[in-house]
């Protein structure tokens, strides 16, 4: 598959899209790993498996359904990734955020991303719900950048700036649910890493010292594009494991743990996208 897509591949995976609903979708949700059950909530709902899609990729980690899901959500017409794509798959930065543009070409404005991450500050626990205030992409910084290559104007500028890129607006109405709900946020930094091996204790304890409160092997990339498309983005990590700093510990990570402690974090996730839903 190609690691560049032009305007026109774009609208036609949005024009295969548009002729299967009724309603023209205003916000996006990717659900993250053990998130998929979120998009059951979803009424009236239209499935679409990505595989049908011009140009999209097919989720390929146990957890992801690979379905595209629009319809209501708290009275919104939401368009909701159940699944998504990872650059340890072998994917793209590219590929990985083709959704988000094809988003954005159905006119969707606001983007709310989810993921499962592990917790590097050690006041965090499994089962904490972390607000994005801002990320570390070392993926990207790295030379993996989803905005590589020609840039498509019809999206943004050339050189966005990510000074703002998780919006103070939808952060401010998600602490604000959060505290009419009783449900308790943490907040803080969350730093890419590829995977799909989970990280050394020496690689925690350096992405601690960075600064990263949260750390997992997705997001940036889909933040990036949708905020260099002029789309608003709110960012939420599920704690689904605390991040092993030493090599004596007794702990160690699995994807299985991510997944079940996923599963227990949903239903406290779904009042909170709801209330912040009905606020929009």
């Amino acid at each position: 598959m190609p690691t560049q897509f032009s305007l026109q591949e774009y609208d036609a995976a949005a024009a295969y899209i548009r002729e299967r609903i009724s309603q023209q979708p205003t916000v996006g949700l990717i659900l993250g790993s053990g998130l998929s059950p979120l998009a059951e909530s979803i009424e009236n709902a239209v499935r679409i498996p990505y595989a049908d899609i011009p140009h999209f990729p097919v989720s390929t980690v146990e957890g992801h359904a690979g379905q595209l899901v629009i319809g209501q959500l708290a009275g919104v017409q939401v368009c909701a990734m159940q699944g998504r794509f990872h650059l340890y798959e072998g994917y793209t930065p590219q590929q990985i955020t083709f959704p988000v543009r094809v988003m954005r070409r159905l006119g969707v404005g606001a983007l709310i991303v989810t993921n499962a991450a592990g917790g590097l500050n050690p006041t965090f626990r499994s089962g904490d719900l972390m607000l994005i205030e801002d990320h570390l992409n070392f993926v990207g910084m790295a030379g993996n950048h989803p905005l590589y290559g020609p840039n498509v104007d019809a999206f943004g500028l050339r050189f966005p700036s990510m000074i703002r890129a998780y919006s103070t607006r939808l952060r401010a109405l998600l602490l604000e649910t959060a505290a009419e709900l009783e449900i308790p946020v943490r907040q803080g930094v969350y730093a890419m890493v590829s995977g799909p091996s989970f990280e050394t204790p020496a690689e925690v304890r350096y992405l601690r010292h960075a600064g990263a409160d949260a750390v997992g092997m997705s997001t940036a990339p889909e933040v990036v594009v949708a905020h260099h498309a002029g789309m608003e983005v709110l960012g939420i990590s599920s704690i689904t494991n605390v991040a092993v700093d030493a090599t004596e510990s007794a702990m160690d990570t699995s994807h299985t743990e991510v997944l079940e402690i996923g599963k227990e974090i949903v239903p406290r996730l779904t009042r909170l996208l709801v209330g912040v839903l009905e606020k929009l």
